[in-house]
């Protein structure tokens, strides 16, 4: 079985809130096209996030269906197999479903609820003359069991032995977070014992940088081959964020048998444009307002181009007009060198410009941050007075109270009224869920 696996597309991202994307993904889709072509997998993949946001423009929906079926006008064949992220509105992917399995084109959207009835499993196997793929988008929390379920299920179909492929879109322990705004022991990862027992390859998205989980000595081997089972990251389709500064791949998978060898073929990506630091980390810092802007200068009239992102000592004299100063700078060359605002401030800065100073984040950090004590915790050094521990439990009291008044909203849907005993009850149960 042969599969090409990507993910973490995030169409539509207009990067620091100034700048579309659109021909750095045109740029991609042509590259993938031309390796599903030369290549003619079973199946491509693609393991979650396709949107950057929960409602995609119009311009955006369109570019995805312009690319996806003029690929299979080409390649009719071949499936393709899309499942949605933690960026993606589940609804609206699983409602396209329908009509695209008309061409071979498989949209997996809404998760299996905890509580299911039988014969669920049926919406997330597909089964191809080559072997098998369960198509599980993301999901909140365990599910240990109806992963299960679903090998077992295929188990008992796959009496020939062909490769079992699954998808997910999650965070698994031992994962490498670079280029990530988070930090490894603050995130919520799932062992792979949790996972089941009975695939082939475990094709992930939601990490960017491309690694097979247990071998981070391979990471950027460009041809390598293991026992099955495998866990892989494809990684993301274009550098979401400045942060990342390693190669992205799209992998091609070929798995000869069920319990077999599982090959791996990084096929790197050529980005439109690349992601610069200026000066480069192995230079000192700028040291001053106009030592910023002739190398900012200096970098265009040399004919770079890319995102740029600056380093500069926090002892600089900047001015309250120093980004008009850049981007005034930059509009000489169109959009072909784009200003990252988010400033990397190097050695430690005077006591009377502490208070001042700003925490910058990139939209994409922001979209990752599910709590708003996350977002009030990267930036209490700005409230001095804070007592932090005050707040977190303000905050248990307001969920508390929310909860409490969602209860009493279904109690009135129903007519009934809930003893204190089953609201309790009812909501540990949600918080479970």
């Amino acid at each position: 079985m042969k599969i090409i696996h990507t993910a973490d597309l995030h169409l539509g991202q207009v990067l620091y809130q100034n700048y579309d994307r659109s021909d750095e993904h045109d740029h991609f889709f042509q590259q993938l096209k031309e390796w599903c072509k030369a290549e003619k997998p079973d199946a491509l993949l693609v393991s979650g996030d396709v949107f950057d946001i929960l409602i995609p423009s119009i311009n955006t929906k369109k570019r995805f269906n312009e690319f996806f079926v003029g690929l299979q006008k080409e390649l009719p064949e071949m499936h393709v197999v899309i499942t949605a992220g933690n960026h993606d509105s589940a609804s609206r992917i699983q409602a396209d479903h329908d009509v695209w399995s008309f061409s071979n084109t498989h949209l997996i959207g809404v998760a299996p609820s905890l509580t299911v009835e039988d014969g669920w499993q049926e919406n997330y196997i597909i089964e191809l003359p080559a072997g098998f793929i369960i198509a599980m988008p993301f999901m909140q929390g365990d599910r240990a069991q109806q992963l299960q379920s679903l090998l077992d299920i295929i188990a008992e179909r796959n009496t020939e032995g062909k490769p079992v492929v699954m998808m997910g879109h999650l965070a698994v322990t031992g994962l490498d977070p670079t280029g990530h705004n988070f930090e490894v022991g603050k995130i919520e990862t799932q062992n792979a014992d949790r996972l089941g027992k009975g695939y082939d390859y475990l094709a992930l998205g939601h990490i960017h940088k491309p690694q097979t989980i247990s071998h981070p000595e391979d990471c950027m081997a460009m041809d390598v081959t293991y026992p099955a089972p495998v866990i892989r990251y494809s990684g993301s389709a274009l550098h979401v964020s400045c942060d990342e500064q390693y190669p992205h791949t799209v992998s091609l998978v070929e798995i000869d048998k069920h319990g077999g060898n599982v090959h791996i073929r990084q096929l790197r990506i050529d980005e439109l444009r690349h992601f610069y630091t200026l000066p480069a980390m192995t230079d000192p810092a700028f040291t001053s307002e106009e030592e910023v802007l002739d190398g900012l200068k200096d970098f265009c009239q040399a004919g770079n181009r890319g995102y740029v992102r600056l380093r500069i000592e926090y002892a600089a004299d900047i001015s309250s007009n120093f980004n008009q100063q850049v981007y005034d700078i930059l509009a000489t060359y169109g959009d072909e060198v784009r200003f990252n605002p988010k400033i990397i401030w190097v050695g430690q800065p005077a006591a009377s410009t502490m208070a001042s100073a700003k925490t910058v984040f990139e939209v994409s950090e922001l979209q990752d941050m599910d709590d708003p004590l996350d977002f009030i915790e990267k930036t209490k050094e700005q409230y001095p007075g804070l007592d932090f521990s005050i707040l977190k439990e303000m905050f248990k009291e307001v969920e508390a109270e929310i909860r409490r008044f969602k209860e009493e909203g279904k109690a009135e849907k129903t007519g009934e009224k809930s003893s204190t005993a089953e609201v309790i009850t009812e909501t540990k149960k949600s918080d479970k869920e």
